[in-house]
């Protein structure tokens, strides 16, 4: 199976979930509808009941991105800038996370699209939709049946790993498989540096970059940067329509819990009935609160951000920023090489 029928295989993979959007599901005239569409639709129907974070409108979301970049042009673009071809398939342990729907699809399809082996082990929060996109795959083109294998238990047979998890599964990771080419990913968080000067439209984006998969993700923005004496008002305002979230029952658990904790233990908090702001120099708030720390010169926060580059996924700022990494509104809207942890999983694979 050669490089062009990798790609052809994605495109009818993206080709499938192109037909489920929020803004409307609608079945198209597609071969592979006959063995997989209700199937996959009755999972996506079904995600929250075995993971309540996974509402169908974060399910869509997801599918819905992961259609727009299966394409031949965006794929061919994406691969053009590697000139490797395996010559010698390896097999590649995945052990993929589930904070949020199809979180571990990046390594599935950079494994498979390189031409090596996948054996995955699913987290427990995301294991419905893998075997479904497997056996599609593998339909479309039946080459994928040897190369694609998920696993219950240990992996074993593996020629690399790459594995997601907390920091202190990534210490037991890098043991664990040390003697293993592996990348290891551990925790990150996403922030956003403000200037005071943002628009009501730039605030609205970025409420987008702090709320979808209610923060669960590493390209959630979970911590802010403003000047001395910025006025949280206007944040304020631009969250408000996403008020509903605390309607949601595990969100509105996190946010009475943690609200909780911050006023028995006196701490000073900004909050509006659904979310809170609390000053603090960490960089993973909970779920339902915003982290944030005044800074005195951009000069100054430029310097932070480079010293804490091991810690951040990526920094949300306006574009004429020279440390933006990311506009407001994109963080959930990673492009093919906008790689986890800023780690080329591609060009680790072809080196194999």
């Amino acid at each position: 199976m050669n490089r062009d029928s990798r790609v052809r295989a994605f495109v009818k993979l993206g080709e499938f979930f192109g037909q489920f959007k929020n803004s409307g599901i609608e079945k198209n005239n597609l071969q592979i509808n006959e063995k997989f569409y209700d199937e996959f639709l009755t999972q996506i129907n079904r995600a929250i009941h075995y993971n309540g974070w996974f509402t169908k409108d974060n399910v869509l979301f997801s599918i819905e991105e992961w259609a727009g970049l299966l394409t031949e042009d965006k794929l061919n673009n994406w691969l053009s800038n590697y000139n490797n071809e395996v010559s010698e398939p390896k097999t590649i342990g995945l052990i993929m996370a589930g904070n949020i729907p199809l979180v571990g699809f990046h390594d599935f399809l950079s494994v498979l699209i390189s031409g090596n082996k996948v054996i995955a082990k699913l987290s427990s929060n995301d294991n419905k939709f893998f075997p479904i996109i497997a056996s599609l795959l593998i339909d479309v083109e039946p080459k994928f049946a040897d190369k694609i294998k998920f696993v219950s238990d240990k992996l074993t047979g593996y020629d690399a790993v790459i594995a997601t998890g907390s920091n202190n599964t990534a210490r037991y990771f890098n043991h664990y498989f040390k003697d293993y080419p592996s990348i290891i990913r551990q925790n990150r968080n996403s922030v956003s540096v403000l200037s005071g000067d943002e628009s009501e439209a730039e605030l609205k984006l970025l409420a987008e970059d702090i709320f979808r998969y209610f923060g669960l993700g590493c390209r959630s923005v979970s911590k802010l940067y403003v000047p001395k004496g910025y006025d949280f008002d206007n944040l304020f305002k631009a969250i408000f329509s996403y008020k509903d979230l605390v309607n949601h029952a595990k969100y509105a658990n996190n946010y009475d819990y943690n609200k909780a904790v911050y006023l028995m233990s006196k701490f000073k908090i900004l909050e509006n009935g659904f979310f809170m702001l609390k000053e603090d120099p960490s960089y993973g708030s909970p779920i339902a609160t915003l982290f944030y720390e005044f800074y005195e010169t951009e000069e100054a926060i430029k310097t932070k951000l480079e010293l804490d580059f091991d810690k951040i996924q990526c920094v949300v700022a306006s574009a004429n920023k020279d440390y933006s990494e990311v506009e407001f509104g994109k963080s959930q809207h990673p492009l093919l090489n906008e790689y986890a942890d800023g780690v080329d999983t591609l060009e680790f694979l072809f080196a194999l």
